[in-house]
């Protein structure tokens, strides 16, 4: 808290000194004064931006703003997103979640993964000793496609509820869809079910006051993640929670791309036809992401229930090949997920598989994907012909001849908006979850995947990604290179966002 007094202590420090010196009508020495202040107060800045310890270029970038854009770059650099990177903002979060994993997660010690294959191994072992979570043997899971089929499933087990409901969306709307299973949730309450309701502030704002009171008068426990009110001078607005979880009984959970409006189904004229994926998932899994919601809940309400769910233990299952749920986000260890995705390329032996909406990616993961494809892996990547904003398109499109040089095949999907966040390798490791292969999925969002080793589901998955590439063109390079300087101008412009997007 000291600290992020101090960054608006020298936030009205610019402002003042740039005032005096520029056009108030004091004296000269006067003016002298404040732009020596101001040096100082720059001088500061810089020096706390270095030991921050960044990469030399990030570093070198903000200087630059600092320097050139006095007021109006620190502002955007105060809100960037970035400056409490390293989770000073979730710090005490962080530490009490940690401890929770560490006595609540469901594991088995040393569950039997003999029947991974080598490059199956090559990702379990990383994900053994770098996430919380356990790798389950006992669990199963099942492909939702788009999103007629995923609500019919899930309003269908919101209606078998006998216990509890616990549901958390990162945009949650108020239309038609949304008011379906409000009703069914109200309706749930009403009869004795516990509903636990979580929605993210920014991403559900179409979330009116009157359905949550509505839920509220019901019974339904609701609350905001991180309230925008409460989140201007802490910089918490830039951190949104993205996951999209539903929990009921313990013995089912919902994990996916699919957000609760009708945009998801494809009612949306000025979206047009909508492709996404979801999940299934039972046995040991759903003791895991339900942990994950039950942090979350933690956080927002200020109960403690973690207790009181951990003797809900999973129903004995038997076991499709191996699950992990992995939550990241600033709560977590910091960049785990672009750590996974990694791993998960680096271990292909012969294919590398990527769909998602926002394809903006770190340094490690572009040179992996070059090394991939440079080594004879076929490496595919599908994004959406149009994307649903100006920066994420033209800063994705801007990473594409560096890919494409290197021989990876990228595909741009026309039949609609593609949603969907999949990666499969060599058609026996998958993953899906909320996750974006982009910076804000990386470090500031909190965010859940899945990720299948030999699973079933794999298959599906893979059935499905071959059928979405009939309804894409795949790019030719020399084409491509061939494009207009005023969208090359473009990539180039929306790349400098690439930090926040």
């Amino acid at each position: 808290m000291k600290k992020r007094r101090m960054d608006f202590v020298f936030l009205f420090i610019y402002i003042l000194t740039a005032y005096m010196v520029l056009l108030s009508p004091a004296s000269l020495a006067i003016k002298y004064l404040f732009a020596a202040l101001y040096a100082v107060a720059i001088i500061s800045s810089v020096y706390s931006l270095m030991l921050e310890n960044r990469s030399p270029q990030n570093t070198l970038l903000w200087i630059y703003v600092l320097l050139f854009f006095p007021i109006i770059g620190y502002i955007f650099y105060l809100y960037s997103g970035q400056l409490y990177l390293k989770g000073f903002l979730f710090r005490n979060k962080r530490k009490n979640h940690r401890e929770e994993w560490q006595r609540s997660v469901y594991k088995k010690t040393n569950p039997d993964l003999s029947f991974l294959n080598d490059h199956q191994q090559c990702l379990a072992s990383f994900a053994k000793n770098e996430s919380l979570t356990s790798i389950s043997t006992a669990s199963r899971t099942a492909v939702l496609k788009n999103g007629q089929e995923t609500f019919s499933e899930i309003k269908k087990r919101l209606k078998e509820a006998k216990e509890y409901i616990h549901i958390e969306y990162y945009i949650f709307r108020s239309d038609r869809l949304g008011k379906e299973i409000i009703d069914i949730l109200i309706d749930k309450a009403r009869n004795g079910v516990e509903v636990l309701f979580i929605f993210d502030a920014a991403g559900s704002m179409k979330l009116s006051v009157k359905e949550i009171e509505n839920m509220k008068e019901a019974g339904i426990k609701v609350h905001p993640f991180l309230p925008l009110k409460y989140g201007f001078f802490n910089q918490k607005f830039n951190f949104r929670n993205h996951r999209k979880i539903i929990i009921i009984d313990g013995k089912i959970g919902f994990v996916g791309g699919l957000n609760v409006g009708i945009e998801y189904l494809g009612e949306d004229e000025n979206v047009g036809f909508w492709r996404d994926t979801h999940m299934v998932v039972k046995g040991e899994a759903v003791y895991t992401l339900h942990t994950v919601l039950l942090l979350d809940w933690e956080y927002v309400s200020g109960e403690k229930v973690l207790e009181k769910y951990r003797c809900y233990e999973p129903p004995e299952e038997e076991g499709d090949g191996a699950v992990q749920v992995v939550a990241s986000g600033p709560d977590t260890q910091q960049g785990i997920m672009s750590d996974y995705y990694y791993t998960m390329i680096s271990c292909a032996t012969k294919s590398i598989w990527i769909a998602t909406p926002y394809f903006v990616p770190n340094e490690s993961i572009r040179t992996a994907l070059r090394v991939a494809a440079s080594k004879g892996i076929e490496v595919r990547i599908m994004v959406p012909e149009k994307n649903d904003g100006f920066l994420t398109q033209y800063a994705s499109r801007s990473y594409f001849p560096e890919l494409l040089r290197a021989g990876v095949e990228i595909y741009s999907y026309k039949k609609g908006f593609l949603h969907q966040k999949i990666i499969i390798i060599d058609g026996n490791i998958a993953s899906i979850g909320t996750a974006n292969m982009d910076m804000r999925s990386f470090h500031l969002n909190f965010e859940v995947n899945v990720f299948l080793f030999g699973s079933t589901s794999i298959r599906d998955l893979t059935a499905q990604y071959e059928e979405d590439i009939k309804d894409s063109e795949k790019l030719k390079p020399v084409q491509y290179y061939k494009r207009g300087f005023a969208e090359r101008s473009k990539e180039s412009f929306a790349r400098l966002f690439s930090g926040v997007l």
